[in-house]
């Protein structure tokens, strides 16, 4: 298996923590998240010459010398799944791949259910969701994203909910396109208009949400690994210092055990 974890945002919302660091380089609970999340990675035992990161904002900043490291040169005009293809030479035909968010933290059970999960691909979700959203916000509904599923096939996912009812599970940030469909994910994103506007976004700022729902609507098997809890997003400096907060108290245990 080949891994690539995105790194190149400016975390812009996690300042002033991100003023010095890049966001997968913040601290919770005194060790970085990209530190954390290789940790969990090489434990399922990947070897440590299959993972790669991808930076861009204060790329000199990350501190994973192991690992082969990639630049998008244009993070502050990109999203994403442009940052994700600047790594292409490194994804493999003959290799599952593993993309990860590079601000999550999750117990290795998470990635022990992605990777036993069988699809074409398969993405990690949340079904116990609006426990944990409920803890970094007021409404959870306002900041939730469309997950529609038959079984644990993914219908639909990354649109504005209308109700609790379109929200069966919360992607996570956790990608695996199976071996034997690498090389056609490659193609199919070089197949993609770049004319054309993806959930409101031209091709350069696309969501990673919006080319996997591209890819369901164009008949990938799209599968969930289903979890509850057991993970956090770190994406402002309010919930950083929240789960920091939990964590001293012994309560973030609850939500994620940190190893």
């Amino acid at each position: 298996m080949k891994v690539i974890v995105l790194a190149a945002g400016q975390g812009t919302r996690l300042r002033p923590y991100t003023n010095d660091r890049p966001k997968c380089m913040v601290e919770l609970d005194g060790r970085p998240l990209l530190h954390r999340q290789l940790e969990v990675i090489k434990g399922s035992g990947v070897p440590v010459e299959n993972i790669a990161l991808i930076g861009g904002y204060l790329r000199d900043k990350l501190n994973a010398p192991e690992v082969k490291l990639y630049t998008n040169e244009r993070f502050a005009e990109t999203n994403m799944v442009s940052t994700l293809f600047c790594a292409e030479e490194f994804m493999s035909p003959d290799q599952d791949l593993l993309i990860c968010y590079g601000d999550i933290v999750y117990e290795p059970s998470v990635l022990d259910t992605l990777l036993s999960t069988e699809g074409e691909v398969v993405i990690s979700a949340d079904l116990e969701w609006k426990r944990l959203w409920s803890l970094r916000m007021d409404e959870p509904l306002s900041d939730a994203e469309t997950f529609k599923m038959e079984g644990n096939k993914v219908l639909e996912l990354g649109k504005k909910p209308e109700s609790y009812d379109q929200v069966q599970a919360q992607y996570m940030g956790l990608i695996k396109v199976r071996a034997d469909k690498v090389q056609a994910f490659i193609d199919f994103y070089h197949q993609l208009d770049p004319s054309a506007i993806y959930d409101g976004k031209d091709l350069d700022n696309m969501y990673m949400t919006s080319l996997i729902q591209s890819l369901i609507d164009n008949r990938w098997d799209v599968r969930a690994a289903l979890v509850e809890n057991k993970w956090l997003e770190v994406d402002s400096a309010s919930e950083l210092e929240l789960y920091s907060e939990l964590q001293e108290k012994g309560q973030l245990s609850s939500y994620v055990k940190l190893g």
